[in-house]
């Protein structure tokens, strides 16, 4: 035994909902080698000594390894979070876990700093906890957004307004694709490069404001320690040092009376920048004034880091004790402000004065700590906003004017902010493009003010959508076509169109991606599309399972069905455990959306119970026939479905006591002519999504009439072409049941003969491959293929005669049956075979190649009810 069997084998975030949660979790693997039962105890109970843990009496390595996990991410100041063990196979030596998360990178840190505590306590080695709590607050303060980004964030997400976070350069967005904002801090789209060109440079914004009669410290720019006494002695003193671009008051020096006291602060200043503002030094009160889109919406008095003597306690005394305060903090979420510093720059700033801090203040003697009143320094913040005299709130407005600010932070020093500013000797020092917000809406004295919402209102004034439309669709069959179809129909209505499929990521149906991208990479591609009307979401099971939805929530969900297909992958072995995944979709939709569910799977229907929105259901099945249809059409419902019989067969849908006609089967291409029947739940899904989402019904009706299933619009899916040799029939057929459908329409097409060139990927189970060539036994001749890419792990040939297995045991003729190690030769050799009037279906692996073998042989390609005939 050694503590180094435990092991983490994968971490991976599921940042959207999944199967184990509706918040973002972290997905951890866990191994124990050859650790024994004991070797769990004895960890189980240092674990529980050393956190003050309890219930982890007969616990698993994976219930250990999460109580720590948990507790090392509430230490580090993280909301208390919670989690589950959702392996729990000691006979296979696998556990997994899935913890919940403030932030993500602080997570995975816990997970592998709880792994070193229970190796430690296995191996009973000393642990220092104290330091690794303090390793993770660090982890912890690096991840997380600023106070100003975070009262955004929850300000945005109050308003039901989508949020969406870059963890790598602290870029928010606010909102989904054409209704989409980015910020990052207060800093917004709206704000101009020019206005932040010019706020960037200290000297600059006051030449800015000076050009429109605002009155301004006086003073120049230095380059060298020469040049800042020259403008000191010209400007006269006192004045102050700053560096020409710097923020939280780095590099400020404060009151400077001599020269002297210039070249002391030099140093300071020039480390921030190399050009230095020397200033008239102003006296009075210093204020933030924030201008949001024109208009003061806040106004603070902000008093600089201090301590109060008790004629006792030494300064470092004085400052420790107020920072006990919870509110005193930069982890803690909810505190407002910062602790009082204790660092280099204080030692600085107190050496000034001749004082250390061991110095003793007398009693009631104040010691500011800083020389500017920053809150991220230790300051403190008053609310002013009412004070402020109307003729001061104007000119704060020009000068937020003047620099072309959206969101201006204005720093003014006047003795009283309700008296005029020209009759009290007040200036503006400086403007500032991303202001602090928190000590507005969490002042340490006076009434909150709404800044965030200030800043909302501009960006999205009332009516203004925040949003678009996002409609994802999952299921084992039909993703692809329904998606492509919904698609359709929303442009038929005019909508700029973002969709991903299994072929690539479309806007406006021109690809910008090529690929199987059904998964959350490429649903942020579309939701980040500042062009994107609507969102329209193939969802697939592998990037649920990978990495969660790749949204908090949607407005409409689809579910075509759920059969066996991906079984044995990802833990996922059962019908019924697939279907809890596809469940996560519609358990998305929004309290005000609809989840459009096949009333024909009852694995499917059951997911009703799941959603939150609207269930809209639809069903192929005889009107009357399904329970189900007719007790929501009972109580007044959305229904899609089949009336009538032969030519007169339609595609309606039910709404309350309405009843809209959508057109016959027959008119309808993606139906062949109705022969397709595989394809008549896929057209009931979408039309019902386009309707549930106010696409008129003439616009619906219009859609479906006019989308041709081809080899470019729908590509790998019931692509018909008309050779020189006969038809030929290119679908990706990869399941028994979608299998079964495909052979279902061949099986009426006429024809002399009937190939199927058949292959699928080699991830499925070996009875799934038989069942597959179980299901082509009755046809003529059967080629049964592989593709390289597509093999996934398993031997040359092995897929193919699996498949051929299944065909014969179903009864095929031996010698019917071909077998070939690449796809390309099974279609040359069917080529060859081929006479006028045969039919053959390709089950492509790569549908492209396949179409692109055909060219020189195709006469025309069939685009709907024409090629039933």
């Amino acid at each position: 035994m050694t503590a180094s069997d435990l092991q983490v084998v994968e971490v991976r975030a599921l940042r959207g909902p999944s199967l184990w949660a509706r918040d973002p979790v972290l997905v951890a693997e866990l191994r124990a080698g050859v650790l024994s039962r004991r070797d769990l105890d004895d960890a189980s109970a240092r674990v529980v000594q050393l956190l003050s843990l309890e219930g982890l009496e007969n616990g698993s390595w994976g219930h250990v390894l999460l109580a720590v996990v948990l507790e090392l991410q509430k230490r580090a100041g993280a909301p208390e979070q919670v989690g589950r063990v959702i392996i729990d196979d000691p006979a296979n030596d696998r556990w997994a876990l899935a913890i919940g998360f403030d932030e993500e990178d602080l997570a995975a840190e816990a997970v592998h700093e709880g792994v070193r505590i229970v190796r430690d306590c296995i191996r009973n080695d000393d642990i220092d906890l104290n330091e690794t709590v303090a390793h993770l607050v660090r982890t912890y303060e690096r991840a997380r957004p600023g106070p100003t980004s975070l009262v955004m964030i929850e300000a945005a997400r109050a308003r039901g307004i989508p949020v969406r976070r870059n963890r790598d350069d602290g870029i928010i967005q606010l909102g989904l694709g054409a209704a989409m904002h980015r910020l990052r801090s207060t800093m917004t789209d709206f704000t101009s490069v020019i206005a932040a060109e010019i706020t960037s440079n200290k000297q600059r914004t006051k030449d800015a404001l000076a050009r429109v009669g605002l009155d301004v410290p006086g003073g120049s720019t230095a380059r060298t320690i020469e040049d800042a006494l020259d403008i000191a002695r010209d400007v006269g003193f006192p004045v102050l040092l700053k560096p020409l671009d710097a923020n939280n008051g780095r590099g400020i020096s404060g009151r400077i009376d001599d020269e002297e006291g210039v070249r002391a602060a030099w140093p300071a200043a020039v480390a921030e920048h190399p050009v230095v503002i020397v200033e008239r030094f102003a006296e009075g009160k210093d204020h933030r004034v924030v201008v949001v889109n024109g208009r003061v919406v806040a106004a603070v008095e902000r008093i600089p880091a201090h301590v109060r003597g008790d004629g006792v306690r030494s300064i470092r005394e004085l400052a420790e004790a107020i920072n006990l305060d919870p509110n005193r903090s930069k982890t803690n979420p909810s505190a407002s402000l910062s602790p009082l510093p204790l660092d280099a720059r204080t030692l600085e700033y107190l050496a000034r004065s001749g004082r250390t801090l061991d110095s003793i203040p007398a009693a009631d003697e104040v010691v500011t700590l800083r020389a500017t009143a920053n809150i991220s320094t230790g300051g403190t913040a008053i609310d002013r906003t009412d004070d402020i005299h109307p003729e001061n709130r104007a000119l704060c407005e020009l000068a937020a004017g003047a620099v072309a600010l959206d969101v201006a932070g204005l720093d003014v020093l006047t003795p009283d902010i309700s008296i005029p500013f020209r009759e009290n000797n007040a200036v503006i020092i400086e403007v500032n493009a991303s202001p602090g917000i928190r000590m507005h809406t969490h002042p340490d004295s006076g009434t909150p003010r709404d800044v965030p919402g200030a800043i909302l209102d501009m960006l999205y004034p009332e009516g203004t959508p925040t949003s678009i439309p996002v409609i994802a669709i999952t299921g084992t069959n039909g993703k692809t076509t329904t998606t492509r179809l919904i698609a359709h129909l929303f442009t038929a209505h005019a909508k700029r169109v973002g969709f991903t499929t299994t072929d690539g990521v479309y806007f406006r149906e021109q690809l910008l991606m090529e690929g199987d991208l059904t998964g959350p990479f490429a649903a942020n591609i579309i939701l980040s599309h500042p062009q994107v009307d609507v969102a329209v979401l193939e969802t697939a099971r592998g990037g649920i399972l990978r990495a969660g939805l790749g949204f908090t929530e949607c407005d409409v969900a689809v579910v075509t069905n759920v059969s066996a297909d991906h079984l044995g992958l990802r833990d996922i072995n059962t019908i019924e455990q697939l279907a809890a995944v596809k469940a996560v979709v519609p358990s998305a939709v929004k309290p005000t959306g609809h989840a459009i569910l096949n009333a024909d799977d009852h694995r499917v229907a059951a997911m009703r119970e799941q959603t939150q929105g609207r269930v809209v259901l639809f069903s192929t099945a005889p009107l009357g026939d399904n329970p189900l249809i007719g007790t929501l059409l009972a109580e007044g419902g959305v229904v899609a479905c089949l009336e009538g019989e032969g030519a007169a067969e339609e595609f309606v849908i039910h709404d309350g006591e309405t009843r809209i006609a959508l057109g016959t089967v027959a008119e309808v291409p993606l139906t062949f002519g109705g022969m397709a029947r595989f394809q008549l739940g896929n057209v009931l899904a979408a039309a019902a999504a386009a309707y549930v989402q106010g696409v008129p019904p003439a616009v619906i009706r219009e859609g479906l009439s006019t989308f041709t299933p081809s080899a470019s619009r729908t590509p790998g899916r019931m692509n018909v072409m008309e050779t020189t040799r006969g038809r030929v029939i290119i679908d990706y057929a990869h399941n028994a049941a979608a299998t079964a459908g495909l052979f279902e329409y061949v099986r009426k097409t006429p024809a002399k003969r009937r190939f199927a060139i058949l292959g699928a990927p080699g991830d499925r189970r070996d009875e799934d491959l038989r069942e597959i060539g179980r299901l082509s036994a009755g046809l003529d001749v059967l080629i049964f293929k592989e593709h390289e890419h597509y093999r996934r792990g398993r031997a040359v040939g092995e897929i193919a005669r699996l498949m051929a297995e299944g065909a014969k045991a179903g009864g095929a003729r031996a010698g019917s049956i071909f077998r070939f190690d690449d796809e390309r030769d099974a279609v040359a050799l069917a080529l060859g075979m081929m006479r006028s009037g045969d039919v053959v279906v390709v089950m492509a692996d790569d549908a492209a190649a396949v179409t692109r073998q055909l060219e020189p042989y195709v006469i025309e390609e069939k685009t709907g009810a024409a090629s039933s005939t």
